[in-house]
C-alpha cells in the first residue's frame, strides 16, 4: 500500500498552492493518485469512482477557512467525509442520509 501525504498528492498534480504545514503532512487514500483533476479559479477538484461506484472527491481551496474538504458519495446515495480546517485538530464531519 502507498503511504500518500498531500504534499505528494499536490506534487503529483504539479499544484503550488499554500496549506498549513500540518495539512501537507497528512496521509490521504492514494486512490486519489488516479483521479481527474478541475480547476475553477484558485480551488481545484479531485475525483474518482473506485469498482465498488464509491465517488470519492477532494476539494482543495487554499483560501477557505477549511482548505481540504474529502466527500465520498456512496451507492445509496448517501454523503459523508471530513473538512480540514486551517488549525491543526479542527475538524468537521459531513453526513448527510
Amino acid at each position: 500500500m502507498i503511504k500518500m501525504i498531500l504534499k505528494d498528492l499536490l506534487n503529483h498534480f504539479e499544484i503550488s498552492c499554500e496549506f498549513p504545514e500540518y495539512l501537507l503532512e497528512l496521509t490521504f487514500n492514494e486512490v486519489f493518485l488516479d483521479g481527474d483533476l478541475t480547476k475553477t479559479e484558485n480551488d481545484y477538484k479531485i475525483a474518482v469512482t473506485t469498482r465498488q461506484d464509491v465517488t470519492h472527491q477532494m476539494f482543495l481551496k487554499p483560501d477557505d477557512d477549511y482548505p481540504v474538504v474529502i466527500m465520498s458519495i456512496l451507492p445509496n446515495g448517501k454523503l459523508n467525509g471530513m473538512k480540514f480546517a486551517r488549525k491543526k485538530g479542527q475538524v468537521a464531519y459531513i453526513n448527510e442520509v
